[in-house]
């Protein structure tokens, strides 16, 4: 038997190649290694408090880059989190057993205290129990996260174990933290500062539905500098960036060029802009037919969403049979 990942992500925007060489590559790896489940976590969204229109659009997109990009829903399930209402009352039972210090106490919490005062609802106070619920209604053992969710990973496995130790049962595992790749993937972004984020602007990611003028123009605009100061002299991090971007998409032998010519001095930076724009429409242009045409078919995306539903169903309906049962509750009082 396979072992079990889960992983969701929330319906904020448009994937971009940070994503995509990130975290989405290791998605397609893992379904076929293991049994795996993938949700927009569209619930963990109404912290927010987004529009109906603007939710509807942002998990249909979501779940059209996911299979425009590869996820095959017969090989692993892909599924909306609001169409799972065994989640929720998986949700409401693990929260009576969550106590207020130790949810105030958690890093995320305290950050959004801090950035947005005007709206601490109880949703970002539970976020980790709703986190918890995601993993344990399948049973997960593995679930890819990145350092900045360990700790709601850890919270996981309190609240599984703690179900387990109140009712006597053994019925959630330890979930880990799971990185399908030894190999860190960087993909910075095109203002300088970092990594690839959508939180730094339109300006500083490239989307995996970029049309092409647009994606040349923000390559051509990348910071960069004003060229080596005398041969051998080391990239700057602007210019470093741009090469792991080459990295990503270019020719072994077009990054050796340019390579070279930095390390003479004599490297035009306009050149190897046009050079990568070229490189990364050429990989971008399948990706954005794929979920181009992908978003247009609501028939296909309705299909694959109940289909992926009933398959979530199946897993999260054995869960919850143990848990009612485990607590008491029961269709009839006859032992």
């Amino acid at each position: 038997m396979k072992e079990i990942v889960v992983s969701g992500i929330r319906p904020t925007g448009k994937l971009h190649l940070g994503n995509y060489f990130g975290a989405f590559k290791n998605f397609l790896t893992l379904q076929e290694q293991f049994d795996s489940y993938f949700f927009i976590a569209d619930y963990h969204s109404l912290t927010t408090h987004p529009t109906p229109g603007d939710l509807r659009g942002s998990v249909k997109r979501v779940l059209a880059e996911y299979i425009a990009l590869g996820l095959d829903p017969e090989k692993c399930t892909v599924y909306l989190q609001s169409d799972l209402p065994e989640t929720a009352e998986l949700y409401l039972f693990l929260n009576m057993n969550a106590y207020l210090g130790e949810l105030e106490r958690v890093t995320s919490f305290k950050e959004k205290v801090r950035s947005q005062p005007d709206n601490i609802n109880a949703g970002l106070l539970t976020y980790p129990v709703l986190m918890a619920a995601d993993i344990l209604i399948h049973r997960g053992i593995k679930v890819p996260v990145g350092k900045d969710q360990e700790q709601h990973l850890e919270m996981a496995r309190t609240f599984g174990n703690r179900f387990n130790r109140l009712y006597n049962v053994e019925i959630f595992p330890e979930p880990q933290a799971f990185s399908p790749s030894n190999v860190l993937v960087k993909v910075p972004g095109l203002t300088g500062g970092g990594k690839m984020s959508k939180s730094a602007g339109e300006a500083d990611s490239i989307y995996l539905d970029e049309p092409a003028d647009s994606l040349k123009k923000k390559i051509m605009k990348a910071v960069s500098d004003s060229g080596p100061a005398e041969p051998g002299s080391p990239k700057s991090a602007a210019v470093q960036n741009l090469f792991d971007l080459m990295g990503l998409v270019c020719a072994p032998d077009v990054i050796s060029f340019f390579d070279e010519e930095h390390q003479k001095g004599s490297i035009r930076y306009g050149d190897l802009k046009k050079q990568l724009a070229q490189d990364m429409e050429t990989f971008v242009a399948p990706l954005r037919d794929a979920i181009n045409h992908t978003l247009a078919n609501d028939k296909q995306l309705d299909e694959i969403a109940a289909f992926g539903a009933e398959k979530a169903r199946k897993s999260a309906k054995k869960t919850m049979d143990a848990v009612r049962d485990a607590i008491g509750f029961k269709p009839k009082f006859e032992n």
